[in-house]
């Protein structure tokens, strides 16, 4: 018999609620009243502060979500002739139900990559139609970071891919549902992996990591900032009471409790690895470089663990995936690892 199940869930990172700080700034900029559609004191303040996080001036913008910021992004950065380089697992191409291509117009050439990281060769390989009128034009290379199996780009892969990718003038896109998990892993500040290293327009994530909702679209470049104003509105992504977005960020930006949080999810998900690497019947498919643990299951057990504990199985044979977030515990690590144990017999 399965013991108790977690308290919480390990089916996905945003599955958690949101932070009391997040909750108490959305409390307290909901006192009086604020212009709208981003003339406001807060995201004001917002601006300023990605300003400093970035080390120099960039355009910062809100929108709802992450599917919202990816396609605003993508839009300002290829024409219709025009497709985007990514992952055959990345969000853009599997779980944003075709709103890229909707939106764009345009195709996205998705490669296959068994830890969701495109290749300086991979993307070298898809620039060979350039100036073929047949094909689709590459015109943008987007990445994710960290990636949808949990993997995290180095400063250096991006440099190359960046590098690649403007030398035959192709923009790059930066995906970063999960920016601070990543900018934990890699232990460097977030612009040493994103405007250091050529990353045109970052989808900065901000729902998975403790805000109720919002994300945010930076960009380097500053002769790409007025085409997303506009492609932001024409999108639906130009939230009207935008401050509530904004005190959201402040609030996670404040004493980098952005990076606190993201730390504690992955130190969690390498507690987890670590207790259940050692169960007979689980194999690690993935290292575990963010929040997430890959790993595959006999397949009869699957369906039983899903009950008692939910979570999503994954693109590999019998591969499952398990999030963790800011406010997983300890015990709810202990709780998952006994639980599989059990249910394997080990």
């Amino acid at each position: 018999m399965l013991p108790e199940p977690p308290k919480c869930t390990f089916a996905s990172d945003n599955a958690s609620g949101a932070s009391p700080e997040v909750l108490q700034a959305l409390s307290d900029v909901n006192e009086g009243y604020s212009i709208a559609y981003g003339d406001d004191k807060y995201t004001s303040d917002l601006r300023v502060a990605m300003n400093t996080l970035f080390g120099k001036e960039v355009s910062t913008f809100l929108a709802w979500g992450g599917t919202g910021a990816n396609i605003v992004g993508l839009q300002a950065l290829i024409s219709p002739w025009q497709g985007v380089i990514c992952t055959h697992s990345s969000h853009i191409n599997v779980d944003e139900c075709g709103a890229p291509e909707r939106f764009l117009g345009s195709k996205l050439i998705d490669i296959p990559s068994p830890n969701a990281k495109l290749t300086v060769d991979q993307v070298l390989d898809q620039l060979r139609v350039l100036g073929i009128v047949h094909h689709v034009q590459p015109g943008a290379v987007s990445v994710t970071q960290s990636t949808e199996y949990g993997t995290v780009y180095s400063v250096e892969e991006l440099k190359n891919i960046s590098n690649a990718a403007h030398e035959s003038g192709l923009r790059v896109h930066m995906d970063g549902a999960r920016i601070a998990n990543a900018a934990v892993s890699l232990g460097c500040d977030i612009a040493e992996f994103t405007t250091e290293v050529g990353i045109d327009i970052l989808s900065f994530g901000g729902t998975k990591n403790g805000m109720v909702y919002g994300e945010a679209i930076i960009v380097f470049d500053p002769e790409l900032s007025e085409a997303v104003e506009y492609l932001q509105k024409q999108s639906a992504q130009l939230p009207s009471k935008m401050r509530f977005i904004a005190a959201q960020f402040l609030a996670m930006l404040e004493d980098d409790r952005w990076l606190d949080y993201a730390r504690h999810a992955n130190d969690m998900a390498s507690l987890l690895a670590e207790k259940i690497s050692t169960i007979d019947g689980v194999t690690i498919t993935q290292p575990t470089q963010a929040n997430a643990v890959f790993a595959t299951l006999p397949k009869e057990s699957i369906p039983k663990l899903q009950e008692w504990s939910p979570f999503y199985t994954w693109e590999g044979e019998n591969e499952v995936r398990w999030m963790t977030s800011f406010s997983t515990q300890e015990e709810d690590v202990e709780a998952l690892a006994e639980g599989i144990k059990s249910e394997l017999g080990a």
